[in-house]
């Protein structure tokens, strides 16, 4: 089943149980799918979608930080929400551990020596945590081991 079809099936489940703070996440996440379908005039391959995911997160992570520092909190409690609802469909986040084997496992196979690999390092461990890892997190953890 695809992510679309999965996330469909969710809102209409909300739908019927009149959850109107699920539906209404449901509804933002399939239209910024759709959205991104539209935009590549065709349907999204599961990495597509989980970037789109993952855009829609980070989207969600800064306003909820601007909302808190503005101490809105009502509008921060939704964002909160809307990212819980995002992160149901994403895949499970790598551990800490797991990424600093991976962004190893690279260096070593590149035979990167000095900051200057950064961006070979980067395109090589980018794919294989799409999705389970930020980017600036995987991106700073390289940068300390090529320090």
């Amino acid at each position: 089943m695809t992510l679309i079809a999965d996330i469909e099936g969710q809102l209409k489940d909300a739908r019927r149980a009149r959850d109107d703070a699920r539906r209404d996440a449901l509804a933002l996440l399939l239209n910024a799918l759709r959205s991104a379908e539209k935009e590549l005039q065709r349907s999204l391959s599961d990495d597509e979608s989980l970037q789109v995911l993952q855009r829609e997160r980070k989207k969600r992570v800064e306003a909820m930080e601007a909302f808190d520092a503005a101490g809105r909190e009502e509008q921060a409690d939704r964002e909160e929400f809307e990212l819980d609802v995002i992160e149901e469909f994403m895949p499970d986040q790598l551990s800490e551990e797991e990424l600093e084997e991976i962004v190893d496992d690279v260096i070593a196979e590149v035979g990167a020596t000095s900051i200057h690999h950064l961006g070979r390092v980067m395109a090589d461990v980018m794919p294989r945590v799409s999705g389970r890892a930020d980017g600036s997190v995987v991106s700073q953890l390289v940068r300390e081991k090529l320090a």
